[in-house]
């Protein structure tokens, strides 16, 4: 089903953006492709069997409740269990969920969302407004939510009728139903707080949940979305090690795997019962980065000494075996339209380094990495380690667990590794990111005059202006701010040539991670 467009004055120009987004990435050779095999989606889809996935992205510590999620195993089960209210189809383009439809006024300040109607909780219990509303207030006041953020702007949700809802904007944003896409943003029941027993209106309802181990789901023989959502069940393995994974999917231990190492991709390759689907230009964005207000990062001088310090070029074919593209110190890629074009990314200049170093007080540095934080991240460390000894820098390098890492690590480290997912939008790709209070700004990089920016043009609707304020503002984080973001890489998945039906995804992979509800066996 899809959701009726609103008579928004914007809704065209929002939808040619991202129709203009792909062009664009295929323009550059960015565009979505596999390798040997083919996205399959012709076949007659069947019902049937247990779709076994090993992934790396998960912990030990992952919970139920979708405020804490942070990686892709949880987003995986999240979206097995429960929806959300507004997702991305395959294009890029906002599409109604549990929210099936939305018109706003001029200004997009005003927005009425409907509710869809005749869906049930696992409970049995019927969607209605109350239950959206709950939802969205999870995220929205005293919580850690990092979807927090995103809702700022709402200064009121008001319930129109048991099917429709009110919202209202401090401001005007009129990429509103994209904010609303984010994975963390799931609908549960009114009052619901037992997230030990979820209640989702997801395909697939809980069997059993070991974090850390695996997550066992099974479907529910009713979900509402027609054609979808076919296998009897899903078995998820935490699989953090890329060669235990890549083996276990060759061996036929398991039906998918994430995250492919580029460096075997071509021995994956050669195996006749394995495809691999790869995402170009538009997968995850790897940096290091370091946190502005903390020694000895304050200086500007050593954050820049830290991005000519980097030879991008070598962790790019080295690590990702040209898997990736060159990033540019924010987490806008290059298939963005809103990609500052007059802005090259710093290349790697040993002698600028040592001189901006020096400047900084010659400090000592340390970098902690782990797989944890992505795959590749302990070689890009060694690799920035080299480079910067050609600059007469002692970087030290410090392996830590991946274990817990988004909890012990990252956030708290004064300069460590991290990834960075897509987002359907320029804007919640800079706010979620560098908004000077958002709750994921890993760098601590505060600039009034950037917010200004990012706040004036989720409403300004001449584009050439639009552009050029996006450019200044990823101007201001290349040129001052605490990311050192090396690479933006393809995406690599792995299936059983049994699966079929699987596709690139704009934004995340394994199907925007909904394989469960996408893919059948054949």
């Amino acid at each position: 089903m899809t959701s009726t467009r609103s008579p928004n004055p914007h809704a065209s120009t929002l939808l040619l953006d991202r129709r203009e987004i792909m062009a664009g990435a295929a323009a550059l050779g960015l565009a979505f492709g596999s390798l040997g095999g083919s996205a399959k989606a012709a076949e007659t889809p069947k019902k049937g069997g247990t779709l076994r996935l090993g992934m790396e992205g998960g912990s030990a510590s992952d919970s139920l409740d979708p405020r804490t999620y942070a990686d892709s195993i949880p987003i995986s089960y999240g979206y097995q269990i429960f929806n959300g209210l507004v997702e991305l189809d395959a294009d890029g383009n906002a599409k109604g969920e549990l929210l099936e439809s939305w018109e706003t006024k001029p200004g997009a300040t005003e927005w009425i969302f409907n509710v869809r109607k005749g869906i049930t909780f696992h409970s049995g219990k019927t969607l209605d407004a109350d239950d959206i509303i709950y939802s969205l207030n999870l995220h929205r006041g005293e919580t850690k939510s990092a979807a927090k953020d995103l809702l700022s702007a709402i200064s009121d949700i008001k319930k129109l009728s048991a099917n429709q809802i009110q919202i209202t904007l401090s401001s005007g944003n009129a990429d509103l139903p994209y904010n609303l896409t984010d994975y963390h943003m799931l609908v549960v029941p009114n009052g619901f707080t037992d997230f030990s027993k979820p209640d989702g209106t997801g395909a697939y309802a809980l069997e059993s949940f070991e974090p850390g181990v695996r997550v066992l789901t099974k479907n529910t023989g009713h979900y509402w979305k027609p054609n979808s959502a076919w296998f009897d069940s899903i078995e998820l393995k935490y699989i953090p090690d890329t060669s235990s994974r890549t083996q276990a999917l060759i061996s036929g231990q398991i039906d998918a795997a994430n995250r492919l190492d580029p460096k075997t991709v071509s021995f994956v390759q050669k195996s006749p019962k394995v495809s691999v689907l790869q995402t170009k230009g538009t997968g995850n964005r790897f940096a290091f980065v370091a946190l502005c207000d903390t020694d000895p990062f304050k200086s500007n001088d050593l954050r820049m000494a830290l991005k000519y310090g980097i030879d991008r070029q070598k962790i790019v074919d080295t690590v990702y075996k040209g898997y990736a593209s060159i990033g540019n110190d924010t987490t806008i890629g290059p298939a963005n339209k809103y990609y500052a074009p007059n802005n090259p990314p710093h290349t790697y200049d040993p002698d600028k380094a040592a001189s901006l170093w020096k400047k900084a007080g010659s400090p000592a540095i340390e970098l902690q990495v782990s797989e944890g934080a992505f795959s590749g991240a302990t070689d890009a460390g060694i690799l920035y380690q080299e480079a910067m000894k050609k600059a007469g820098i002692n970087l030290n390098v410090k392996r830590v667990s991946g274990d817990g890492y988004w909890d012990n690590v990252w956030l708290k480290a004064p300069f460590c590794a991290v990834y960075w997912g897509g987002r359907p939008t320029v804007d919640l790709q800079l706010s979620q990111t560098f908004i000077s209070t958002a709750n994921w700004n890993d760098t601590h990089w505060r600039e009034p005059a950037f917010d200004k920016i990012i706040t004036a043009a989720r409403v300004e609707l001449d584009e050439a202006k639009r552009k050029q304020m996006y450019a200044e503002a990823q101007n201001m984080i290349a040129d001052t701010g605490g990311m050192v973001c090396f690479a933006v890489g393809d995406y690599l998945d792995g299936y059983s040539k049994k699966v079929q039906g699987t596709a690139p995804h704009p934004r995340y992979d394994m199907c925007d991670q909904k394989v469960a509800e996408k893919a059948w066996f054949s």
